[in-house]
């Protein structure tokens, strides 16, 4: 058994950050105590980037809590589904590792529509997979459709455990310029010992939950919008029904 993942502050960034979010909004301050029996929706993260720069490393250990230097490449796609408790309200995050190699490209393109946190990974010791991540940027972006809204974007420089303090300070410098040119947030992270792996995907996590949370708030017809599906809470009754 896992630990369970809770949130109960909002979790800042690391760095810099496009987002100026610091706090749950007053909405979700308000509601959240009152309303723990909302069953929210999940919320869509896919990570991209080059072959081999820690993509199923990332998700394993947030998700497991374990490494393996010898995982094999993603095939085409996957994905995990893990629960966290944001202010008491279960929220679930699908998290989808796609395949770093061209010829999958396709298949995972099919994949990358209706996301609301796109995670941008490359290789803190490798320079080369931090200036192919605006194609991976690029390449998501042209897939969503006219009525998305614009996802959350990180760009997460992984294998950290592999620089040297003096090695690291360099690459981070290039990185903090390719993450505001890109509009991202940027995170350093290790798979191998966990630093910083539970805070970035909470992050995500929290800011998309607020964002659905104040959205399904300002509908005044009792429909719930939170994610992908419809949560509506019967004015005379306390029951949820999901709408499937």
């Amino acid at each position: 058994m896992f630990e369970n993942k809770e949130i109960e502050k909002f979790p800042q960034a690391l760095n810099f950050t496009p987002y100026d979010k610091f706090a749950f909004s007053v909405a979700a301050g308000e509601t959240c105590p009152q309303n723990s029996g909302f069953n929210l929706k999940v919320c869509k993260v896919i990570i991209l980037g080059d072959l081999c720069v820690g993509k199923t490393s990332l998700l394993n250990r947030f998700c497991y809590k374990v490494f393996d230097s010898n995982y094999r490449s993603t095939i085409g796609v996957d994905f995990q589904s893990e629960q966290i408790n944001i202010l008491g309200i279960p929220y679930y995050l699908q998290i989808w590792d796609t395949a770093g190699q061209e010829r999958f490209k396709c298949i995972a393109q099919c994949y990358y529509r209706k996301a609301h946190v796109i995670m941008l990974v490359f290789d803190l010791s490798s320079i080369r997979t931090l200036a192919n991540c605006k194609n991976w940027l690029r390449d998501a972006l042209e897939v969503r459709g006219e009525s998305d809204n614009r996802p959350y974007i990180f760009l997460v420089g992984a294998k950290k455990d592999l620089l040297s303090n003096e090695s690291y300070n360099s690459v981070e410098d290039l990185a903090l310029n390719t993450a505001k040119k890109l509009n991202a947030e940027f995170w350093s992270v290790s798979a191998k010992t966990g630093e910083n792996i539970d805070s970035l995907f909470f992050r995500a996590a929290a800011l998309s939950f607020d964002d659905d949370l104040c959205m399904c708030m300002s509908e005044d017809n009792g429909n719930i919008q939170i994610g992908s599906d419809l949560i509506c809470r019967g004015n005379k009754s306390d029951i949820i029904y999901l709408l499937w």
